[in-house]
């Protein structure tokens, strides 16, 4: 509706009636499903990375002690268990959405909910009337940065969801930062009544592996199928938030000891061990949501004792076009093979697109493959044994994005899985 009242006003009162109109949709939003974050504990989680594991983590640890949870991330929507894929290519759903799926959380008598929440939905006022009893800020680095206009931009809507909860009328609102991030102290500087901080000092010592992790927490050694850096800082966010609901040492252990990991997020492409080619995989495949150049360089460097196979796109047309060189930079310097697809280039050209990420590759270790499938077929025919092919830049999106808002289901999970046994298939017979 709001670009079709966009072709019709001039530009400058477009841009006067633009934050009437989301806060008036919010207000009857709200109205219309009676303010049901009032009914719940609401934990906010943002950040520019790890805001959907993160969710997933506390949403599990809660469940774990017994309680009714709802999550609502860029993985899927969760209420009291009952689950469904977020297919709405939205991190924050909007407005009606979101307090629909509160209401649908009290109704199933969830105690807690636990949300993403995303600059983007800050600009469309959606964390209003979330009431928000805890907010964990996870990091901050340069992302949508065309759409707010800048870094400092960019900083200030997530500040706006942090004065949010200064502004909640719940009774004991809790700020949980990162204080490994330097962006933290622009946070903990807010007047929230209560903060808490967390660092990997916490969880020292620890070791990283590229299938698990180990670390220590008041006293009980824990190990995580979860790998890398970024997802110890996940689960340390994840340990203190649940801590401070009163959640024991021995309940988080059991938790995350039986955790299976997090779909779309470093998860393994393997195939079934009753079939008969999973035995023929000898080498290791990744499908990963990393978009950002600092996230690419955390999955890289996780796995810099084998040779990778990269395939990756620009993560989206349209937008961010400053990262598509950073991102191709990044590439040239860890992958030892690259293919670079096509990845929701909405209304633009994505050759185009993959050109200008090629463009910040300083060797020529590339190859140009549009259609993705072909892209991801390619990287298996290419990998040999004790390789890493990692696939970036969807997870678990459900629909690669074309021009004219046409979209084509997608799971690269599904589709690589699909090609895996294709290639096994072919090696085992010859073919």
């Amino acid at each position: 509706m709001l670009v079709r009242l966009k072709s019709y006003i001039p530009k400058s009162l477009f841009n006067l009636l633009r934050p009437l109109y989301h806060w008036s949709l919010i207000t009857l939003a709200t109205l219309i499903y009676r303010f049901p974050a009032r009914r719940l504990t609401v934990i906010g989680v943002t950040g520019t990375k790890g805001k959907s594991s993160t969710v997933e983590l506390i949403g599990a640890l809660l469940k774990e002690q017994g309680y009714l949870v709802a999550t609502a991330s860029t993985i899927r929507f969760s209420v009291a268990g009952q689950e469904e894929p977020n297919r709405l290519k939205m991190t924050m759903p909007g407005r009606f959405f979101l307090q629909q799926f509160l209401r649908r959380a009290v109704s199933a008598n969830c105690q807690y909910a636990v949300i993403e929440m995303t600059s983007e939905g800050a600009k469309q006022y959606r964390h209003l009337f979330l009431y928000p009893d805890t907010l964990v800020f996870l990091n901050l680095t340069p992302e949508h940065i065309e759409s707010h206009g800048s870094f400092e931009n960019y900083r200030e809507a997530k500040l706006a969801l942090a004065r949010a909860l200064l502004n909640s009328s719940k009774p004991k609102r809790t700020l949980i930062a990162n204080s490994d991030d330097p962006e933290s102290v622009h946070f903990l500087a807010l007047n929230i009544p209560n903060k808490i901080t967390f660092s990997l000092q916490d969880v020292a010592p620890y070791q990283i592996f590229t299938n698990h992790l180990t670390f220590t927490w008041r006293g009980q050694t824990i190990t995580s199928p979860l790998a890398g850096q970024f997802n110890l800082s996940n689960l340390t966010a994840a340990i203190t938030v649940v801590n401070y609901y009163g959640l024991t040492p021995e309940v988080i252990k059991r938790a995350l000891e039986k955790f299976n990991g997090i779909p779309g997020r470093l998860e393994r492409i393997t195939l079934p061990a009753s079939e008969p080619l999973a035995a023929n995989q000898d080498f290791t495949v990744i499908v990963d949501y990393a978009h950002t150049a600092d996230s690419l360089e955390k999955v890289y460097e996780l796995f810099s004792d084998s040779k990778k196979i990269c395939v990756l796109g620009a993560t989206g047309g349209g937008r961010d076009t400053w990262k598509r060189p950073v991102m191709g930079e990044v590439a040239g310097r860890y992958c030892d093979s690259i293919i670079l697809t096509d990845d929701d280039s909405y209304d633009e050209d994505p050759e185009k697109i993959v050109k200008e990420v090629a463009a910040g590759i300083t060797n020529q270790n590339y190859q140009i493959i549009i259609d993705r499938r072909q892209a991801i077929k390619t990287a298996l025919h290419e990998a040999k044994t004790g390789d890493t092919v990692l696939i970036t830049g969807k997870g678990t999106d459900a629909y690669l994005m074309g021009p004219h808002g046409t979209k084509m289901p997608w799971s690269d999970a599904a589709i690589t899985r699909e090609e895996l046994i294709q290639e096994l298939h072919a090696r085992a017979t010859g073919d």
